[in-house]
């Protein structure tokens, strides 16, 4: 009996042990690709990936705000597909750092926000002109229990300045948390890279600053390209710092510095911008019954027309007699 329970300890020690080995060394594996993919960070960091304060949490490490529009139907119908039209606009000539240091294009990624209830509309509900407008478009849930949130990205952003998702509105009689109102939409979008990565530190697409005043004594090219840049400090000390590839220095040999002063161009021609619309989900009745509304008062008009001209007739017979 003690043995038996003995070897069910071990086993579960050792069990829990392949595990934690497990979770630790996906980390170290997957670590990098989460920190270049936009928007794997998010979804695997964020439950929400709109704060309380209505920031999108992809401004975390995209730093440079730039413009996104966003155009919706100003009604829709339940149970239907519309789509939203995401834009995400920059100059087709721009080129960014890569994280090899050379040039290469933009990327572009975005995240669309929807209401409870909305969500990503299945293909068999799409028109012809619809999947060919989302082909090669990779949309998807932002997660399981989040289906109203929509992700997609990084993709070529030389093709996809415009990205349309298609959504299937929800449908109240079935759904009976969703009601016909007007309910707002949020849309985040990003081109380029960041210049942050989740665990804080800088990317190549940045500037890199002096850490202390002084005087750079020896700027050395690295053989994995990059530069140290030797600073000796006004404490007399030596200060080391080190830019990764691909940046274009702005001081030299000899040059004086201060503290924070930049040391190369800023390489970023990207950015993160955010954006919000309305959208009103309307009850069939209404339309019907408002159009009844119009027929009756067009027929109300008519009937009075013709009896305006039929006592006009009297009155002109009266006068001739």
């Amino acid at each position: 009996m003690i043995n038996s329970i003995i070897l069910i300890d071990f086993t579960r020690k050792l069990k829990n042990f392949l595990l934690a080995s497990l979770t630790i060394i996906s980390m170290i594996s997957f670590a990098p690709h989460i920190s270049h993919a936009y928007p794997i960070f998010a979804q695997t960091a964020y439950d929400n990936p709109r704060e309380a304060t209505g920031r999108i949490v992809c401004a975390n490490c995209h730093l440079a705000q730039k413009a996104v529009e966003i155009e919706v139907p100003k009604s829709v119908l339940p149970n239907t597909v519309f789509t939203a039209s995401v834009k995400i606009p920059y100059p087709e000539s721009s080129k960014q750092i890569l994280a090899n240091g050379k040039q290469g294009g933009l990327n572009v990624g975005a995240v669309l926000i929807l209401p409870e209830g909305f969500k990503l509309a299945p293909k068999s509900r799409l028109s012809e002109t619809l999947l060919e407008e989302t082909k090669g478009v990779p949309i998807s849930p932002y997660s399981g229990s989040k289906s109203n949130i929509l992700v997609v990205g990084p993709i070529p952003g030389d093709k996809h300045q415009e990205i349309v998702f298609p959504i299937l509105s929800p449908d109240p009689s079935k759904d009976k948390t969703v009601f016909f109102v007007k309910y707002p939409i949020y849309v985040g979008g990003n081109r380029g890279r960041g210049q942050l990565y989740p665990s804080g530190d800088k990317s190549n697409n940045n500037v890199y600053t002096a850490s202390s005043q002084g005087q750079i004594i020896k700027i050395t090219q690295l053989e994995k390209k990059g530069y140290e840049i030797a600073i000796k400090t006004v404490n007399g000390t030596e200060s080391i710092e080190t830019l990764p590839a691909g940046l274009k220095l702005i001081v030299k040999e000899g040059d004086k510095v201060l503290a924070d002063q930049a040391l190369n161009e800023n390489p970023n021609v990207g950015g993160f911008g955010q954006n919000e619309t309305e959208v009103i989900l309307q009850n069939p009745i209404r339309i019907q019954l408002m159009i009844v509304f119009f027929f009756t008062v067009v027929i109300g008009q008519t009937f009075l027309i013709l009896k305006k001209k039929q006592f006009e007739k009297v009155q002109a017979a009266e006068m001739n007699f």
